[in-house]
């Protein structure tokens, strides 16, 4: 079963009764779902994600001490550690002391600020541009099981899309990093016969062309170990999986740099391809470095234009 199911039926069994029992007149108030770090948030849990921090259970998100008390918060919290064990054939996990859990009983400014640097998450330009992909997936990703006031799925809905001068930015920087690391550096470190450094070569050419066909998508990228994963259910570019994979898994020896570079080459033609089929580029050549620079002069806000092209990598 998947986590996310898993955890829905367990509220739905334990959590609803518990909360509309002992908490009614906090209902309004509160919000219940699953949320934050983990595979099963993403749906990409599998067998082997049961070997840690798997298991039946789901967190409460709170709002200040000025709405629900800490008095309040700590028989919340009892109650939550008395629900059933196991639930399905699977344990759940003590609550630890000390905290770092990741269900249970959460306040939402804290979660807020660890995943978006705000209690409220309203982010301004530059916070957007800076803010890793990965947390503002885990606060989007996943499912709220119950809303009391709505206001949690309002904040999550302002920040499921980023603002397009933050996209075409950050954009903008990783077609860059694609170009030299690529098109520019692999073959010039295999002429000098320095195959680590043209094997970091393909690898900074993947990562960046990673980000990149996330940014055309209009997807936030996730933590790196499942970013190939969400890469392959992507609407746009998913393709480019295959030949990113080979790049990254073939040797670097002479009998593979030829077929490396012409991978190279190949997504950066079809990259290009939906640059252009976007509108947001105006550069005609096979350049990934011309068509950065051609991105970022379609940055609307001057001031973020005209920061460094890098900025938001």
């Amino acid at each position: 079963m998947k986590g996310l199911e898993l955890s829905k039926q367990f509220y739905e069994t334990y959590g609803k009764e518990m909360l509309e029992g002992s908490f009614s007149d906090y209902l309004p108030f509160i919000s219940v779902g699953l949320l934050g770090g983990g595979s099963e948030v993403l749906g990409f849990d599998d067998e082997v994600s049961t070997d840690h921090d798997f298991e039946p259970g789901f967190c409460i998100f709170l709002p200040g001490e000025d709405v629900i008390d800490r008095k309040v918060a700590f028989q919340m919290e009892r109650a939550y550690a008395k629900l059933p064990s196991e639930f399905m054939g699977y344990t759940r996990q003590k609550l630890s002391p000390v905290g770092g859990a990741r269900h249970g009983v959460i306040r939402l400014e804290d979660f807020l600020m660890q995943k978006t640097g705000k209690k409220d998450g309203n982010l301004n330009t530059y916070e957007w541009l800076k803010i890793p992909t990965q947390y503002l997936l885990e606060v989007t990703k996943g499912e709220l099981f119950f809303d009391g006031s709505g206001e949690f799925t309002k904040i999550r809905e302002s920040l499921a899309l980023m603002p397009r001068d933050v996209r075409l930015k950050r954009l903008a920087g990783h077609l860059l990093l694609m170009s030299q690391a690529g098109q520019y550096n692999f073959m010039r470190m295999v002429k000098r016969k320095d195959m680590p450094a043209a094997g970091v070569c393909a690898y900074e050419y993947v990562k960046n062309a990673i980000a990149a066909i996330y940014l055309i998508n209009n997807e936030y990228m996730p933590y790196y170990k499942w970013q190939f994963r969400g890469l392959k259910e992507l609407d746009i570019l998913s393709h480019l999986a295959l030949p990113l994979e080979f790049l990254v898994t073939a040797p670097n020896d002479d009998s593979y740099v030829n077929e490396k570079y012409d991978r190279i080459e190949l997504i950066a033609t079809e990259v290009i391809s939906e640059l252009i089929s976007q509108g947001i580029t105006s550069a005609i050549c096979g350049d990934l470095e011309k068509h950065a620079y051609s991105v970022n002069d379609y940055v609307n806000d001057g001031d973020l234009r005209n920061l460094n092209i890098l900025s938001g990598t």
